[in-house]
This record gives C-alpha cells, structure tokens and sequence, in this order.
C-alpha cells in the first residue's frame, strides 16, 4: 500500500451523507482494494441483512454465564441498542456507509479488506481494564441513557465529522472512561493502522469512522510506532490484586471459621444451622420472586443459596437465571427490539432484561441475607457464644 495513494474518508455510522460519499469516492476512483471498517463477524451479518436473511436464532444464556461472559453479552447488547437508536433517530441504519462500500465495490469487482478486530476482543480488553469505580460509572450510564435520563440535545450527525468536533468529544470520553478511550479509539486506531499497512495492493480506500481517522493518520505518519497487531489481540486477566474479590471470599471463610469454633468449643450450632439454611433460603426466593421470576426459578435460586454463600465463586443468581432462561429463550430479535425500546414496560418485555433482573434480584436478595441478617441473627449470637459474652 502507497501512502499517497490511499484516501482514508472519516463516516459518520449512521448519516446518508457519509454513505453517498463513501460510494461516490469509490466509483470516482476505482481503487484495488477497499478497505472497511469492520471484522469478519459483523462483515458476514451486515451481508446477511442486505440479502434480506432474517436471523432470531436462539442465543445459549447457559453457555453465557458459564463462560462466565454476562458481562460482555449485555454490554455489546446495549452498545447495539444506542446505535440503533440513534439510526432510527436519523432515518438511517447503523452500518449503512460499509453497505454502501460492499455495494460499490461489488459492483465495479474490487476486493474487500475487513481491517478491524474481533469485536469480542475489544470488548472483553475494554472490560478488563476498567476499575471497579469506572466500570460503575459505565454501566449507570448506559443504564441511565436506556431510560432517557440526562440532558438531551439535538444532535447535527454531521457535525460530528468537523475535526474540532470529534477532538471535543473524544476528550470527553477519555475524561469520562480512560480505559474504554483506551481500547475502543487508542487501541483500534492502531489495530486499522496496522491493517492498512497489510495491504499489498497500492490504490486503497479505507472506510472508517470519523473518530478513528485523526489516530491512523498519526500511525501512518509513523509506522515504527505501532506495535504487532497480535499483541492487540490477547486478552489477559485483569492485572493487580482483585482486592472485591478478596473481601467477598473472607466473608463466607469467616462464616465456617465461626462455626468450626463454636462446634470445637462445644456449643450446640444445630439451630445456628438451620436458621443460616432457612434464611439463606428464603432470601433467595424473595429475591428471585419480585424480581419477576418464575416459581421455578425462584425455588432453584433458594435451594442453592446456602450453597453459594460458603462458596465465593458461585452465585445464586446464576442458578435461577438459568432456570429463567428455560422459560423465556433469548433470541436474536430480543436484541434488535432493544432500539424499540422507550421505558420500564417495554423492558419489561424483553427476554434479556427479564433473566438479567432475575440473576440481579436473587442475588441482591442473597446479598441482604449475607451482609444484614445473618450476621445479626447467626453469626454475632454465635461469635459470642464462643467468647462467653
């Protein structure tokens, strides 16, 4: 690839000016490769939408949460649903400047070159990076955003192309979520880099978002920079000590060491453990019953409840989410009806919402039993007990 023989445009995702653009450019020029800013993955159901394949296969919630990506699911879900938002808000779908891309140049019978990385990747890098407190922020965020809180504003989409603009808001986000900033524009801005610069033929149009334009021109102006895209590619364990972790693991270790003292120093914890069964049990089931959740699912998340407490790797909550996920399957098109989506009702509605509020409320149900309840009616009778207080 020739650097002056690459013409990179900056797209607005969801503006027909960007897709006009786009398609006019490569029908002007005729270049031997575009270039797209997309992974395979996308790549295949963008060109399944434009071939009119409709899709509502169901999603494995089990394998989800046993891959232990819960987190990731429903971040990316949400991520969809602000896109999709905002194309329903400008007329345009999400996407529409690579469908215009892959029409033109199947059209004139020039190559496609898919630059960016595995969404999942960038995700689950995105997601390992952010601290407790940021990770929080996040996430009020979107959920305040789905609900419609904050200022709104009227937003001119092609505004949002002009490079002060995009300067203005991209320090925003970095103010906002270093580490989000970080993988989504930082690391990806070199990942796009790395991948033009793969490209063998000389005559390329890159297609990208108008966000990622300023950072690749930076790269392509010093290649020595960038490091090997593989190195973007691995996704490693959070660094540093997961001291939450930690905290929630010496809860249920000090619940067994208070019993093995008690029952080593001859008191009768007979009635201590039913009543840490008992408890433990009914405060699953609450939690799973309001939040929603069938009988079934709230029997399971009491049974387990017990079991979970002493045990710091597991939850409850997973337990009756999946039973919930039995009954209410996920679909492909709970995720697409998220941009439909204008209030509490709607989510109401929605299979994913649904099994995520159960997990959340046996958990939260489970969580009041640990930190309030027991305590006052199990472990501090019993600790003194041992102590003769």
């Amino acid at each position: 690839m020739k650097r002056e023989c690459l013409t990179i445009i900056g797209t607005a995702h969801v503006s027909q000016d960007s897709v006009d653009e786009v398609k006019d450019a490569i029908y002007e020029q005729h270049p031997e490769v575009v270039a797209i800013e997309l992974d395979r993955g996308r790549y295949i159901k963008l060109k399944q939408n434009m071939m009119g394949i409709e899709q509502d296969e169901t999603i494995s919630v089990s394998k989800i949460i046993k891959e232990n990506k819960v987190t990731l699911f429903f971040t990316s879900a949400i991520l969809s649903y602000f896109q999709s938002k905002i194309g329903e808000d400008v007329d345009v779908a999400p996407g529409s400047e690579m469908v215009g891309a892959i029409e033109a140049s199947e059209d004139l019978g020039i190559p496609i070159a898919l630059i960016d990385r595995d969404v999942n990747i960038t995700l689950q890098r995105a997601l390992n990076k952010m601290g407790f407190i940021e990770k929080a922020k996040f996430v009020f965020s979107l959920i305040a955003s789905v609900f419609g809180y904050g200022e709104e504003e009227d937003i001119d989409i092609e505004e949002l192309k002009n490079p002060e603009n995009i300067d203005e808001v991209m320090e925003m986000f970095k103010d906002e979520a270093p580490s989000v900033h970080e993988v989504l524009v930082h690391e990806r801005d070199m990942y796009l880099t790395g991948s033009i610069l793969k490209i063998p033929q000389d005559h390329v149009i890159a297609v990208v978002g108008a966000g990622h334009k300023p950072g690749i021109e930076k790269y392509l102006d010093n290649p020595e920079t960038l490091p090997d895209l593989k190195e973007l590619e691995v996704i490693d364990d959070k660094k540093g000590i997961p001291w939450l972790k930690i905290f929630l693991a010496l809860i249920p270790a000090l619940f067994i060491v208070i019993f093995f003292l008690a029952y080593f120093s001859g008191i009768n914890i007979t009635g201590n453990l039913f009543d840490f069964v008992i408890i433990s049990m009914i405060m699953g089931f609450i939690g799973s019953i309001l939040s929603g959740s069938k009988i079934q699912s709230a029997i399971v998340g009491g049974v387990v409840a017990p079991l979970t407490i002493i045990h710091p790797l597991l939850a409850a909550g997973w337990f009756s989410g999946l039973c919930e996920a039995k009954f209410r399957k996920v679909r492909q098109s709970d995720i697409k009806n998220l941009a439909k989506i204008e209030g509490f009702k709607d989510l109401w509605h929605n299979n994913i919402f649904r099994i995520l509020l159960v997990v959340i409320g046996t958990n939260l149900g489970v969580s009041i039993a640990t930190l309030v309840i027991l305590p006052s009616k199990v472990f501090i009778p019993l600790f003194m007990k041992i102590f003769g207080m």
